[in-house]
């Protein structure tokens, strides 16, 4: 997981929250009147007791008893319409408070740097937008319903208790300071056990996202049972926490019911002393503990809310990390508009942030324009690690590249970005049209002619006219109606369209059948024509044509030439060459998955 900020302080977390409802204020005002209405309405109900049995049945007053039926039902209507205001108005905020923080959250995903993806697991990331951001609504909204409501009438039964016998009254003292204890104690308890909840909910999405995603490999592996203990574990120990929730909220709510019991049989033996009965009737003292009674739910309410406040206020503070957290540093000033793509790594080194090991140690290599420029060299030697550095995914820790004869960090990083066109051998879709994928982001201004003309030109067109709606068909989640064949082809229109001077081809291919092979030969020949390429391959037979090949290892270039001069050599390269082709089966850099293409 990402390191977690320090802790701020709980009013300053609830403050930034509630900022979140300014905007609403109008139905924030109208909530809290309907909140305050339907917590002191009890109040004012409870006051009408002392006449209620005092006039209306000890005197037989004629006045009470024609108007007490009218003010009762004048009372609860009143109470009704604070109800429904109350209701639907936090509702109406809570959902919208939803929603803004949610979006925060996702804007502050979009300008995060790599390094913060690579920190945590992509289910903690998940997490935060569908479970995290529930949280929050609790403590926006929901716990100030309940503060409120029940903070009115425990107000309210309190000056009750009050303006009829400040006597009585005095049992309250036993209540306070213990229930002020239970509430400073249990607090601080929901927030450490809410923030452990949130980290396991991060647990069970990506656990969950792993198998769902993995379920062809489960399967056939019989992993069934390791996925379930797996899931089992994690669910397991969210169960307990989520119990230790409930114990300390039912252990705070038993002990304020015992204490309260105790006030109340303090206010019983009060009002029944000698010097003090013949001087209460019994419509005081009926309102005294009607409204002591009716205070005490209150307090259990108030002091269960906690457990709401803290899980939202710890949740609040895991959002405001992730929204605090700097974005992509961007330090160029230059607008680079096109570039001739001479490209030049010069004594390039990278450590990976939270590491020690060098992933590139000294890298020079020169990316002539319009040139072929192969990577190979066996996992974990660097390339994908260098090609990385092109987009700024991640800053050379020493070292500089320089694109165009002026260091590549002096240009503005979407302008930088814009020069480059990347074709993975992981594609990445989206769910959406198969014109939408090809024309994605900055391209999505792009007409439909331009698009067919560079899904004819990555061989696209002859699968996607017999799909039903052509180009404007949904493609599904990842692509997951298409082939692998046919992802690759639309990731090499999307590039196509982009025509941008620098290309990525980082291992773009993979196995496919003899025709799908043919068509992306074709497709990559054409997409590589007057750009400047840099290629990742493990199959070395993909990239015998290319200008140069530079061969790495350990973070380091080791050799660099042509094809020829390489194989002359007798090195590096000459003995991968012929580990793939006399011995490919026990060769630990022979990728089968890899499809030549001729560059």
């Amino acid at each position: 997981m990402s390191p977690r900020k320090p802790e701020q302080g709980s009013w300053k977390i609830y403050r930034r929250l509630l900022g979140y409802t300014r905007r609403y204020w109008p139905v924030v005002l109208a909530t809290i009147v309907g909140m305050a209405i339907e917590g002191g309405a009890l109040a004012v109900f409870t006051q009408l007791l002392r006449p209620m049995i005092d006039q209306m049945f000890a005197n037989k007053n004629a006045y009470y008893i024609f108007w007490m039926p009218i003010w009762i039902i004048g009372i609860f209507t009143l109470r009704a319409v604070g109800t429904f205001a109350s209701g639907y108005g936090i509702s109406y905020i809570g959902r919208n408070v939803v929603q803004a923080m949610q979006q925060d959250v996702f804007a502050a995903y979009l300008r995060l740097p790599a390094t913060f993806f690579g920190a945590e697991p992509s289910g903690q990331q998940i997490s935060r937008i569908t479970y995290t951001s529930e949280q929050v609504a609790s403590a926006a909204t929901d716990a100030v319903k309940v503060t409120v409501t029940e903070g009115v009438t425990a107000v309210g039964m309190f000056a009750v208790m009050l303006y009829n016998s400040a006597y009585l009254t005095l049992a309250l003292l036993l209540m306070i300071p213990a229930i002020a204890l239970i509430t400073t104690v249990v607090s601080r308890r929901y927030r450490q056990i809410s923030r452990r909840i949130q980290g396991m909910m991060g647990s069970i999405t990506g656990t969950v996202e792993e198998s769902v995603g993995a379920h062809r490999e489960v399967r056939i592996y019989g992993g069934q049972r390791q996925e379930a203990h797996r899931f089992d574990e994690i669910t397991n120990r969210t169960r307990r926490l989520n119990l230790k929730v409930a114990a300390t909220s039912a252990m705070s709510s038993s002990t304020v019911q015992t204490v309260a019991a105790f006030a109340l049989a303090l206010l019983v033996f009060l009002g029944t002393r000698p010097q003090v009965i013949d001087h209460i009737t019994s419509g005081v003292f009926i309102t005294v503990l009607t409204a002591m009674g009716g205070m005490l739910p209150s307090l259990k309410r108030l002091t269960g809310v906690q457990a709401n406040i803290q899980r939202g206020l710890s949740a609040a503070e895991d959002l405001f990390g992730v929204m605090d957290t700097p974005a992509e540093a961007d330090p160029g000033t230059q607008e680079l508009s096109r570039t001739r793509g001479d490209l030049r790594f010069e004594g390039v080194t990278l450590i990976y942030p939270g590491t020690d090991a060098e992933a590139l140690q000294g890298v020079d290599l020169h990316c002539a324009p319009g040139q072929v420029t192969a990577l190979v060299g066996r996992s974990g030697s660097g390339k994908s690690s260098l090609v990385s550095l092109l987009p700024r995914f991640y800053q050379p820790t020493t070292g500089r590249i320089v694109l165009d004869d002026r260091n590549y960090q002096d240009y503005t990083l979407a302008s930088l970005r814009r020069q480059i066109a990347w074709v993975g051998q992981s594609v990445v879709l989206f769910d959406d049209t198969v014109a939408r994928n090809i024309a994605y982001g900055e391209l999505s201004g792009a007409s439909e002619a331009e698009i067919i003309a560079a899904a004819e030109a990555a061989n696209a067109m002859e699968f996607i006219e017999r799909l039903p709606l052509g180009i404007h068909t949904q493609i599904g989640q990842r692509g997951n109606m298409l082939s692998g064949g046919q992802r690759q082809r639309l990731a090499i229109a999307r590039a196509i369209l982009k025509n941008a001077p620098i290309l990525v081809l980082d291992e773009a291919t993979s196995a496919l059948d003899t025709e799908s092979e043919r068509l992306i030969q074709q497709a990559l020949q054409r997409l590589i024509r007057d750009r400047t390429t840099v290629v990742i391959a493990h199959r070395l037979s993909t990239i015998e044509h290319a200008d140069q090949i530079a061969v790495m290892d350990q973070g380091r270039i080791v050799e660099r030439g042509t094809h020829a001069e390489l194989m002359a050599l007798n090195g590096h390269y000459a003995n991968l060459h012929r580990m793939q082709f006399h011995e490919p089966a026990v060769s630990p850099s022979s990728d089968p998955l890899d499809t030549p293409v001729s560059l």
